[in-house]
């Protein structure tokens, strides 16, 4: 009996031996298969069509370099810290709701001359650009890295958005932000309720001229999404039209926001906005009539121009729903 009983347990030893082993061998074959997947995404080799062609690119770039302000607020979105971006378009840093995340980033002259050397210098794997800004150096970037070019600014930031994800490899990341942007959408319409109905009016004003900004900008896209009225001169599928004080009524709405082009050290669109704010023209329109008229932020509603901006946009507007009819 004591034989039998040796022999039953060392059985049951070897069975859970036997088991043991398999498990650990599962294990490693799971570790395994992770890192061999992980390799191949690093390893992958895929070709992005964009605006000046397609290109050639080889797993998920890991240094990039940014050209347009709305792309740099593209990568940030996605969880990448570019290691050079050209300047925001204000200021002598980079826009105050990014700058945190900017730390260390090098700065890489204008939007619409970036400093090839210092590019160069970086040694990118990944130049995120656009046709209207750089065409004419596009040749000299992409010998410098693999280069992918949106086709426009204005108002096709959400196009160029899932442009730059596909170029770094988050696809899947680009798309969750989305589903994001346009959650924070369904929300703001839902708290302005009837209010969506209230004919905004949207103008720039700049050192010399005035503008009216029309749905193709990237306030009137964000405008457009919540669902919003225009004022019948901004109602159009255009970028902007500049307009004399004989047309100063088509400033007018239901409400106005404005914002000021004070780039320079004659701070020019504050003049030329009390310029016009004091003219009888305009002191006959509607929301000078009922103080209706809101300075909001440029860098926000016009300059930025990326889904951080956007979503900051959004919420410039619940803050003002109680103006709107």
């Amino acid at each position: 009996m004591r034989n039998k009983n040796r022999s039953r347990f060392m059985s049951i030893m070897l069975l859970v031996s036997i088991v043991g082993m398999i498990l650990a061998g599962c294990g490693t074959s799971k570790e395994t298969m992770g890192e061999n997947k992980e390799k191949a995404k690093t390893d992958e080799v895929r070709k992005v069509k964009h605006a000046m062609g397609e290109t050639t690119i080889q797993g998920t770039p890991k240094r990039v370099v940014v050209l347009t302000n709305e792309g740099t607020e593209a990568v940030l979105e996605l969880g990448v810290k570019p290691v050079g971006a050209v300047k925001s378009g204000v200021g002598e840093t980079w826009f105050p709701h990014i700058v945190k995340k900017m730390e260390g980033v090098k700065e890489l002259g204008e939007e619409a001359q970036p400093n090839l050397e210092a590019i160069a210098s970086l040694k990118p794997d990944l130049i995120l650009g656009n046709k209207v800004r750089h065409e004419k150096v596009y040749t000299q970037l992409s010998a410098i890295a693999p280069t992918v070019f949106s086709e426009d600014l204005a108002g096709r930031w959400k196009e160029n958005f899932t442009l730059y994800a596909e170029a770094l490899n988050k696809a899947a990341e680009g798309k969750k932000a989305m589903t994001a942007y346009d959650k924070h959408v369904a929300d703001v319409k839902k708290k302005l309720g009837e209010k969506i109905n209230t004919q905004v009016s949207l103008v720039r004003f700049l050192p010399t001229t005035v503008r009216i900004y029309q749905k193709d900008t990237f306030a009137g896209t964000v405008l457009n999404d919540v669902g919003i009225a225009r004022v019948p001169s901004q109602d159009k599928d255009n970028f902007m039209e500049v307009i004399t004080e004989e047309r100063m009524k088509d400033m007018d709405g239901d409400i106005m926001f404005y914002f000021n082009a004070d780039y320079d050290e004659t701070k020019g669109g504050t003049k030329k906005q009390q310029e016009w704010m004091n003219h009888p023209l305009y002191k006959e329109l509607n929301v000078a009539k009922i103080n209706n008229a809101h300075q909001v932020d440029e860098v926000i509603w016009n300059l930025s121009g990326g889904i951080k901006a956007a979503n900051l946009l959004l919420d410039d507007i619940v803050k003002h729903k109680d103006y709107m009819k």
